[in-house]
């Protein structure tokens, strides 16, 4: 089951108003040019019924299909949940015997097969390697304790080395789903605030992923780019500011902000080509101000 399509209501109804005066127009001009004596009227009042639609689609439709998935995110999480205290539970028994060991990892393979069966649903996920974790700390508390020559050896370490492939795996797809979703909504949202936020909450996500797997290739490239990410939008917002400032004759604020862009581009650590264009485009604007103060 797919995350159902979602916007913040500013951005959505920002969009459905643009789409709306569009239609107006167009209606209006396909009306005026056949010769209707007031296209604006009719015009306006389809207009007005897109827009209707628009704000019934999302307040009916959209918001039931969320509804209806987060209902079942919540569903998952009691069951995996339950499967998590009976693993808390088992940390304070005096051992775990064969039978319990088979019947933990009975569990975390049926959790493990229906998260996978709602592949984009980060919390399955997420609740699964954190099961294995539990698991791997009992384990390795039990190995420590374990008498040599036990039968409970063999079995205890096959179980820790599948459910260490299964945490693995687990992980690594709750932080690409959660990255992936908390990057899409930087890239769309309107504010530069909201962009920022959700790009460190991603990289979050990341950084909390490394500390299990500081060597995976795949969250160390998603770190650096979430960074330049982070960077590139706080240093655009300020050249942006800037730009505004200098139009407008400030130039002192103007040379401030630039400066402060050209901090940021060196604090951030973004040694790419990029952030050596954004350099020579920021040092030349400055240099335009200080002419422009010399005249």
């Amino acid at each position: 089951m797919r995350r159902p399509f979602w916007l913040p209501a500013s951005s959505y109804y920002v969009l459905a108003t643009a789409i709306a005066l569009a239609f107006f127009f167009l209606a209006w001009g396909i009306l005026h040019d056949g010769g209707e004596e007031t296209p604006w009227i009719t015009s306006g009042i389809g207009a007005s019924i897109l827009l209707c639609v628009a704000v019934i689609f999302r307040e009916v439709v959209l918001r039931r299909a969320r509804n209806r998935y987060q209902a079942v995110v919540k569903r998952l999480n009691r069951n995996i949940h339950a499967v998590y205290s009976q693993l808390g539970e088992r940390r304070n028994a005096e051992k775990l015997t064969l039978e319990e060991n088979a019947a933990i990892l009975g569990q975390i393979q049926q959790k493990s097969d229906a998260a996978n069966i709602l592949g984009k649903f980060s919390a399955g996920h997420r609740e699964v390697f954190e099961v294995c974790g539990e698991y791997l700390d009992r384990t390795d508390y039990e190995l420590r304790t374990i008498g040599v020559g036990s039968p409970r050896m063999a079995a205890l370490l096959k179980g820790r080395t599948a459910v260490a492939e299964c945490h693995r795996f687990h992980l690594l797809q709750w932080a690409e789903i959660e990255a992936k979703s908390l990057t899409s909504d930087a890239k769309n949202s309107s504010r530069v605030s909201e962009k920022i936020e959700a790009a460190e909450n991603a990289l979050a996500v990341i950084e909390s992923a490394l500390e299990f797997y500081p060597a995976e290739a795949s969250l160390i490239e998603s770190r650096e780019l979430l960074l330049e990410l982070i960077a590139s939008t706080k240093v655009t917002n300020l050249v942006e500011r800037a730009g505004r400032a200098a139009s407008k004759g400030n130039y002192k604020l103007a040379k401030s902000l630039y400066r402060d862009a050209l901090f940021r581009l060196g604090r951030e650590n973004v040694q790419s080509g990029n952030r050596e264009r954004a350099a020579l485009m920021i040092n030349s604007e400055i240099e335009k101000i200080r002419l422009k103060e010399n005249e």
